[in-house]
């Protein structure tokens, strides 16, 4: 009887029972190869072309953008290695970032990753949309409203129900998924790279300015996962080495986004991205662009699957009493509104870049407080006591960690003080001659944070 229990803990198409509960050893499986697939399939999605876009459009050529691309495309050594917390404790991301902030002190971090996880949900599930109300409208049927809310309807359905069924269905879509969009998206490339203007240079060099906008528009979207990789590897067995999750995940996630983003550097280069789907497509022999906007649309699934199911336990984290199956049904239902406000009432375009921009505030000091606290304490936390409450060990002063609070803080004081986009403007940016510095956020607060706490953390070893 336990034997059989075990097995429908994580099996795909079966609801998934755990939540941030830790995952008992005996129900530990699969390997650090997962990742790769996870990670690789996860990131197949049309956001990287835009992104390689924006780069030329601030100004960059494109060697120059191709290199920031790949910089980007680095930073998932990071995250993939972030990975070992969720090995270590069998839980998510946000339960052990507990250890850094305290258990309330977390709390308010975690309301504003959950802000984060359904803003990009939300931006791959519009991007999905308007590739399908395209594909409707070229088979010959032009909806209009209808055909928009055909299309989100779709594209909702096809995210939630996988990210409802939970871990095993998870990463059994992704590989499955990434098989048939790598094979789309490398025909696009060779369709899209011969064509590159790789020897003109822009007119204006592009200044501090230009190459400050392009970073941080392309780490963006690697940097809004530090609150995600321990949700995807505490199912893995204890035994599984730093080494072998870091590089299978950086790997996966580092050849998609890099590809990708080099794809929109090349469109850039030759057709106007303003309409980054429409641009695209104008580069694309007729019989390939129905099947291009379905790489679109799977793509934007691939993305949204992982940040929505994330938002799921990130909800537990913040105290709702349901399950994990039950609590997704909020992060879908704030996705679909915001995905209507974004199709139905503002300029998507502007939107996107607004959001990207802004949102490096908020996870860049907090990814460089958690992974601070990661590295100060060498991975190794006291499980329960991420659990225990007022009872444990991370209850620090009523629930606070003050190290970590003030170090969020001031990397999210001066993110916002050097940060230029649409929607905020720092008064620091004028005077670095138009720099936009939000990234060194993170290191801000990280050395912060080894200031403040690298003497008073309390030392834990686990036992043998």
């Amino acid at each position: 009887m336990g034997q059989q229990e075990t097995s429908d803990v994580d099996e795909v198409f079966r609801v998934e029972t755990h939540g941030i509960d830790p995952i008992p050893d005996a129900e530990r499986h699969g390997s650090a190869k997962d990742l790769f697939w996870l990670w690789f399939g996860s990131n197949l999605t049309f956001t990287y072309v835009i992104n390689g876009a924006l780069a030329v459009a601030f100004g960059l050529s494109f060697w120059q953008a191709t290199a920031v691309v790949v910089l980007g495309g680095l930073s998932f050594f990071a995250i993939s290695a972030a990975g070992l917390s969720g090995i270590r404790t069998g839980t998510a991301t946000l339960v052990v970032s507990r250890a850094a902030f305290g258990v309330r002190g977390n709390i308010p971090a975690g309301v504003l990753n959950w802000v984060v996880s359904i803003g990009y949900t939300i931006v791959n599930t519009v991007v999905g949309t308007l590739a399908l109300e395209v594909f409707f409208a070229e088979a010959g049927w032009n909806g209009g409203t209808t055909g928009r809310a055909l299309a989100l309807l779709l594209t909702l359905a096809l995210t939630f129900a996988v990210a409802m069924w939970g871990h095993a269905t998870v990463q059994f879509a992704e590989r499955w998924m990434a098989y048939v969009l790598a094979a789309g998206f490398g025909a696009l490339l060779l369709f899209v790279l011969p064509g590159a203007d790789t020897a003109t240079r822009a007119a204006e060099a592009p200044g501090i300015s230009g190459w400050s906008l392009a970073l941080v528009v392309v780490f963006a979207g690697p940097f809004s996962y530090v609150p995600m990789p321990a949700d995807y590897t505490r199912y893995l067995p204890r035994t599984t080495t730093l080494r072998s999750l870091t590089w299978t995940g950086a790997l996966g996630g580092f050849l998609s986004s890099v590809a990708l983003g080099v794809a929109g550097v090349a469109a850039a280069t030759q057709t106007d991205m303003t309409d980054a789907v429409a641009g695209t497509e104008s580069l694309l022999p007729g019989w390939f662009q129905p099947l291009f906007l379905a790489l679109v649309l799977g793509g934007s699934v691939t993305n949204s699957i992982i940040t929505l199911y994330s938002s799921s336990l990130n909800l537990q984290v913040l105290g709702i009493p349901w399950s994990r199956a039950r609590a997704i049904v909020i992060s879908a239902a704030v996705t679909a509104l915001g995905s209507l406000a974004a199709l139905f009432l503002t300029d998507f375009t502007t939107s996107l870049l607004s959001f990207l921009s802004l949102l490096i505030i908020v996870f860049a000091p907090w990814g460089g407080v958690f992974l601070a606290d990661m590295l100060l304490r060498r991975c190794r936390y006291d499980a329960d006591a991420l659990h225990a409450g007022r009872a444990g060990t991370y209850w620090y002063r009523s629930g606070y960690h003050p190290a970590g609070l003030t170090a969020l803080l001031a990397g999210m004081a001066f993110a916002a003080l050097t940060c230029d986009s649409e929607l905020w403007t720092g008064p620091l940016v004028a005077p670095l001659g138009g720099a936009d510095l939000a990234l060194l956020g993170s290191v801000v607060s990280g050395l912060t944070y080894w200031a403040l706490a690298r003497r008073s953390l309390p030392a834990y070893v686990p036992a043998a």
